[in-house]
């Protein structure tokens, strides 16, 4: 991560000694210790750890309990659970813009021989291929993991509950299926892909497939006696690409900057804005959990306002967790903690507290130079009698849509050729043309659409033409 800043004033506090963590105010900090202490003893955790991550380095650490007799600590790994789905996802990803596959591809194209070889990659990454949710056989969780071809022997017909493609249906066998492709397209174990592919680039040395010291142990808490029981853990074989990783606050801070965006050279950014797009979403219009390829989304609106946020959470016996981050304002959550059941959401609370304490500050404006082609094609333009407006963005970047902000409204980003590509909104990937004669710029031709200077300009090709006696 990067270095801290520099000490500003005396009503900052350094929350560790840790080389490279930052800081939060006083007050913010002992907020956010207050509701991660709170939640601690309310809900019986052996043991909790937090962490805010803002602009690429962790403004927050806290930690509560104990493990063993010391207090968590930023080094202290915790099993992470399915957060190993999106290290899974970003080496798929990146098999993809290597040209090795296509998020189309049938799962029996790149590992022949199952029962469900028309399901596609991409339905494999977003839930969407109807797989059932656990694999064949004993609970795969508690249990020891079996090799990739048993399991591959192990599926038949039932492993199949919805058609692909007609619903979202959580799968951890899924997940299994798609760490066999990064293996067999790598021609090496999936846990050594993710780890040379994405951990050791992005300085994540201590998230590893089996735990390592300090860590926490697994613990169930009885519901209605303050005692413990052990959890068991295992190396799950050919499930392990469901939930086998572990971590540290430390790692977890730096994925939740890659998820907000800092990708370093692991993943190029498009990519990344792909994989946290919804591909499918639980409820509706009103959606607020959804999820894109290899991340969960969600929708919240607290005191700093609306986010969406990206990220997973992660449940195995003895152990939950969950990382979140909200790419807009580069800030993200994430806590960790070694008990079966029973934490309330944490992450939000956090972001809340945060928000509240130290909202962001809008970007001071600057002007900018823009190239005069640009500023001729700003301000009105009509679709049909629709009035619409279009700004200039920086690199040459436009943004059209309706003066009265109700309707169709879109990004576009320049293209090699001289067009303009839809960035986001029903315009998204739809190529936008300027239209030029001899005298000037006629029309804007976005898809088949006309855009004109005037309502119905009949000196611009509007399809169907414009009536010769023209408005009464």
């Amino acid at each position: 991560m990067r270095r801290p800043r520099e000490r500003r004033s005396a009503s900052l506090v350094r929350i560790t000694e840790r080389e490279g963590w930052g800081m939060v105010s006083e007050g913010t900090a002992r907020a956010l210790l207050a509701k991660l202490a709170a939640e601690q003893a309310e809900s019986r955790v052996p043991s909790l750890v937090a962490a805010i991550v803002r602009g690429g380095e962790v403004a927050w650490f806290g930690g509560r309990g104990r493990v063993g007799d010391e207090p968590p600590t930023p080094d202290t790994q915790y099993r992470i659970g399915s957060i190993t789905k999106t290290f899974v996802a970003t080496a798929v990803m990146r098999l993809r813009d290597e040209g090795r596959l296509d998020l189309l591809d049938p799962l029996g194209k790149h590992v022949p021989g199952t029962p469900l070889g028309d399901v596609t990659v991409a339905q494999l990454l977003s839930h969407t291929g109807g797989l059932t949710a656990e694999s064949p056989g004993q609970w795969w969780e508690r249990t020891p993991g079996t090799p990739p071809a048993d399991l591959l022997a192990a599926l038949g017909p039932e492993t199949a509950r919805h058609r692909p493609g007609r619903r979202y249906h959580y799968s951890n066998l899924g997940y299994a299926l798609l760490g066999e492709l990064v293996a067999r397209k790598r021609s090496a174990p999936w846990e050594q892909v993710v780890r040379e592919e994405i951990l050791l680039p992005l300085g994540m040395r201590d998230t590893t497939p089996r735990p390592r010291p300090p860590h926490a142990t697994g613990y169930a808490v009885h519901p209605w006696a303050d005692v413990l029981l052990p959890e068991p853990e295992n190396d799950h074989g050919a499930m392990a690409p469901a939930g086998q990783m572990w971590s540290t606050p430390a790692d977890l801070a730096r994925w939740a900057a890659f998820v907000a965006g800092d990708t370093g050279e692991v993943l190029r950014p498009a990519t990344l804005a792909e994989m946290r797009e919804p591909a499918t979403v639980e409820d509706g219009d009103t959606w607020t959990r959804g999820y894109g390829l290899g991340f969960q989304v969600a929708r919240h609106t607290g005191p700093g306002g609306p986010r969406r946020l990206a990220g997973h959470t992660g449940s195995m016996p003895g152990f939950l967790a969950t990382v979140w981050a909200d790419p807009a304002d580069g800030v993200a959550v994430l806590w960790m903690a070694n008990t079966t059941a029973g934490v309330r959401p944490l992450d939000t609370a956090l972001l809340d507290i945060l928000a509240e304490h130290e909202p962001p500050l809008p970007a001071e404006w600057r002007p900018s130079p823009v190239d005069e082609d640009l500023l001729e094609l700003t301000g009105p333009w009509y679709w049909g009698p629709t009035p619409y407006v279009l700004r200039v963005l920086p690199r040459r970047g436009l943004s059209l849509g309706p003066v009265n902000g109700r309707g169709r409204a879109s990004r576009f980003v320049p293209d090699a050729d001289g067009t303009w590509v839809g960035l986001d909104g029903y315009y998204a990937g739809e190529t936008l043309r300027v239209v030029r004669s001899p005298g000037g710029v006629t029309h804007l031709d976005l898809n088949t659409f006309v855009f004109t200077r005037e309502p119905y300009d009949p000196a611009a090709p509007v399809p169907g033409g414009v009536d010769p006696d023209g408005w009464r």
